[in-house]
């Protein structure tokens, strides 16, 4: 565990340990939790689909493709509970394949219409 008090900024880095320098990592979906199963209801959305969606996230710069350094706000979701688990999904990528997933940044899925 980490901890960190409510309101501070909470920093964080992921690396892929790999001997090939031409690849890349992009941060896909990131989701916070009030517990370790659950990752998909009653969830934080902090980035989904590349898109940011907490305002207190912000992306730091990196020496190296195959590292991302990044922070957002800490929070809790309930007051009986402080605790705050994190679930992040990362893409690795070709670097400089610009048709790749890493490169498109945040892509915004259109609803679709119900047929009658």
């Amino acid at each position: 565990p980490y901890y960190v008090g409510i309101n501070q900024d909470l920093f964080l880095e992921a690396s892929l340990h790999s001997s090939d320098p031409l690849l890349k990592l992009f941060l896909h979906t990131c989701v916070a939790s009030p517990t370790r199963h659950n990752s998909t209801t009653g969830v934080y959305t902090i980035v989904k689909d590349g898109c940011v969606k907490d305002p207190t996230y912000a992306e730091f710069y990196s020496p190296h493709r195959h590292t991302l350094r990044f922070k957002f706000n800490a929070f809790q979701f309930i007051r009986s509970n402080p605790v705050v688990y994190l679930q992040c999904e990362l893409v690795v990528c070709r670097a400089f394949d610009y048709s790749s997933r890493c490169y498109q940044g945040c892509v915004k899925r259109s609803k679709r219409e119900a047929s009658s």
